[in-house]
């Protein structure tokens, strides 16, 4: 009878997930040891069997074809001089999957992605106003048709203070429309996204066991959910004792919440997540107020809202801040800076929800941290023995580009091919000179020509612009070095942004900051000069001309100057066409005034005596008196002697009287001219006695038109020839020393 010889395999298996940094299955230890089977609480003999325990290192991810256990069963014992080969030789492959930590969700409530404020400028606001009133401010109702309570508008008064500053027109627009006003509301247009509360949390990974023989293959599968396992033949037997713990916990969620984009606009718990993980974020629970009582939290309401202090004195948006769309604006511009997130999901984990078996309502990230799992193996064999494949591999290229030390992460990208023919493993260490943090070593696997890049992230710690030396280094799977490549990179220097805080400098003392005083107060005044003559800051900081509060805050000199220029230029203006009055220059503007507009006519008693005269070239004196008489308006005419002269008298003194109206200095230079006119027509009446002739009156020049002198008392105008008549002459005298003297008494009076 044969005797089957069961040579079960106990193996302790260390699994290390990472995702970065991936190991190769490596025999750690193989010893040979005796497994003993009692059935029974009995001193009887134990059946005992030859085992051989090997501890096995197996990367994440590994597909199993770098490395493989090759068990072969060579012969068993039929009796005591027989031996016989039982079975073919079997192989048994290890393949274990990234590990992943998969957190229970329970759906919250769904919030806005960006609450808005609204206002409407309009007049006669009231809390139930209509919308012809406040417009889109109009209280909101449901489906029923019934208010949604604390929806109401807030009026808040017109002014340059307010919430909004506004204008409130002029006195008729508040008798005529009312009153102007704002309407303020509460609204959420735009995106909704669904808020998570995270729970409990597991580790998920599955382990492959395969055993192969000529006729049939062995497979189980095992992982948390399913520790233990067995093949069909029996042949195989697999169980899981239990992970080691690490050296980092794994992340834990249980005071955030994950918010999730709303999907198809329909409120309410979603039917499926959706894979938009750019969306997803982290957020404390803190920053939520569920009640939607609370102000600067993320589901604000309604009635927090209306609710605030002081509303149409606070700023406008304010109760609105720390919203979703604020943290995701954030992450964005860290992102830009090459930083990692602080609240989105994707860039800050790795495999999101690429467990197997993923639900509508699942939460899974991957776990980069090494962890160690225990697996026993048993599996009837006479001997194992560990077959590994190597192969060449090569540095194609390194790049490290510049960056800013200390502020961002710099990334230095190695690309590597396996030039060999068969699929191996591979290691790869990146060390650089001092000042550069130390970086781990990355494991992985390569097809025969497959090319495969890795990056390590670079940290000096110097804040300084700086150049590094790095050396590559890659390694096969005997740990032997297959390849080496240096690189150099450079870093600049850290730029300090202390934000909306400004740094405080404290005073200095002693000598030192008395000279630094000193220094300070003579630039400044330098500063000032240069700019109190230039006038740059008025320039850029003054809108327009008519900016005045500017313009007299900077003390802008050129406005000063233009403005007071600007103000004496009228006085100025003023006291010139004074003094050119004074001076007669517009003497031929008024006499063309009393000519054209306004002129005087002689008394209508005696115009029936008027007739018209010849002209002077009928005078045998023409040429003597030319000088005399261009300014006249009709030329020279004769008129009769006695009437005429008379007419002639009242008309020069009616001017010597406006002369005197307008300018009271002349009154008595005036009436001496009246009297020496007097006396001439008087001698004149003689001679004319005596010869019998024509008596010719000497010119005299009215004040009003061709002046001699610039005082007006000595003005004397062109008179218009007298011709008398030598019958009426004494008559005629009489009557003109008659009026002349009625005329200067009331002068004098």
């Amino acid at each position: 009878m044969m005797k089957p010889l069961a040579l079960p395999i106990l193996l302790f298996v260390l699994l290390f997930p990472s995702q970065l940094y991936v190991y190769s299955i490596q025999i750690l230890s193989k010893s040979k040891l005796q497994k003993c089977e009692k059935v029974a609480d009995s001193d009887q003999q134990l059946n005992c069997t030859n085992k051989i325990v090997i501890n096995l290192a197996v990367p994440s991810e590994s597909s199993g074809n770098e490395a493989s256990m090759v068990a072969e069963i060579v012969e068993v014992e039929e009796n005591a001089t027989n031996m016989r080969t039982l079975r073919v030789p079997p192989s048994v492959t290890v393949q274990k999957s990234a590990a992943f930590a998969l957190y229970e969700l329970t759906y919250i409530r769904d919030v806005a992605y960006k609450p808005q404020e609204l206002y409407v400028k309009t007049r006669k606001c009231k809390s139930n106003a209509g919308a012809d009133v406040v417009q889109i401010c109009e209280r909101l109702k449901d489906e029923k048709g019934n208010t949604i309570d604390h929806t109401q508008p807030t009026c808040c008064p017109c002014g340059g203070q307010r919430r909004v500053p506004s204008s409130c027109g002029n006195f008729f627009d508040k008798m005529m429309k009312g009153k102007a006003n704002t309407a303020h509301c509460l609204r959420f247009p735009g995106d909704w996204f669904h808020v998570f509360g995270i729970g409990h949390r597991s580790v998920g990974f599955s382990i492959r066991i395969e055993v192969k023989t000529k006729s049939q293959v062995s497979e189980v599968t095992v992982g948390p959910g399913n520790r233990t396992a067995a093949s069909v033949d029996k042949f195989l037997r697999v169980n899981l004792v239990g992970d080691y713990v690490g050296y980092s916990d794994i992340p834990s969620f249980e005071d955030y919440y994950l918010v999730i984009p709303r999907q198809g606009g329909a409120p309410g718990q979603p039917e499926n997540l959706g894979s938009n993980y750019s969306m997803w974020m982290l957020l404390e629970r803190v920053r939520f107020t569920l009640d939607g009582l609370e102000c600067n939290k993320i589901g604000v309401g309604f009635e927090a809202f209306n609710s605030q202090p002081d509303f149409c004195s606070a700023p406008y948006w304010s109760c609105l801040h720390n919203q979703l769309w604020n943290f995701w604006d954030a992450d964005q511009n860290r992102i830009s800076r090459n930083q990692v997130p602080l609240y989105c999901v994707q860039g800050r984990f790795e495999r999101i929800n690429q467990h197997p078996n993923a639900g509508s309502h699942a939460f899974s990230i991957g776990i980069t941290e090494v962890l160690n799992t225990n697996l026993l193996i048993e599996l009837s064999a006479d001997d194992i023995e560990y077959v590994y494949q190597r192969s060449p591999g090569k540095i194609l290229d390194i790049t490290a580009p510049t960056f800013e030390a200390l502020t961002q992460s710099g990334t230095a990208t190695i690309t590597t091919k396996n030039i060999g023919e068969v699929e191996a493993s591979y290691s790869l260490t990146f060390d650089c000179s001092g000042g550069v943090s130390q970086m781990e070593e990355q494991f992985y696997i390569m097809k025969p020509n497959e090319v495969v890049t890795r990056a390590f992230k670079l940290n000096p710690s110097s804040d300084q612009a700086a150049n590094y030396l790095c050396s590559a280094i890659l390694k096969g799977s005997d740990f032997s070095e297959v390849d080496r490549a240096e690189c150099q990179f450079s870093t600049t220097a850290t730029t300090l942004d202390n934000g909306t805080q400004i740094p405080f400098q404290p005073p200095k003392t002693g000598l030192h900051g008395f000279f630094e005083t000193l220094k300070e107060l003579w630039h400044k005044l330098l500063e000032g000069l240069t700019d109190f003559f230039t006038g740059e800051n008025c320039r850029t900081k003054c809108s327009g001309f008519f900016d005045l509060s500017c313009h007299v805050q900077y003390i802008c000199l050129n406005w000063i100057v233009l403005v007071a220029l600007l103000v004496a230029i009228f006085p100025t203006l003023m006291v010139l066409i004074w003094l050119l009055h004074q001076k007669g220059v517009f003497d031929p503007i008024y006499d063309w005034w009393e000519d054209h507009i306004s002129p005087l006519s002689p008394p209508p008693h005696h115009h029936h005596n008027q007739q018209v005269y010849l002209k002077r070239r009928h005078d045998p004196h023409h040429h003597h008196h030319k000088h005399h008489h261009h300014h006249y308006r009709g030329g020279r005419m004769t008129r009769h002697p006695t009437e005429t002269g008379e007419a002639d008298y009242h008309y020069f003194l009616h001017h010597v009287h406006k002369d005197k109206d307008k300018h009271s200095r002349a009154t008595k230079s005036s009436l001496m001219a009246a009297e020496m006119m007097v006396e001439k027509q008087a001698h004149g009446a003689s001679d004319l006695n005596k010869n019998g002739g024509t008596l010719v009156a000497p010119a005299i020049h009215h004040h009003h038109r061709h002046r001699r002198r610039s005082s007006s008392s000595n003005r004397i105008l062109h008179g218009e020839r007298i011709m008398l008549d030598g019958h009426h002459h004494k008559r005629s005298i009489a009557a003109i020393h008659d009026h002349h003297k009625k005329h200067r008494q009331k002068l004098m009076e």
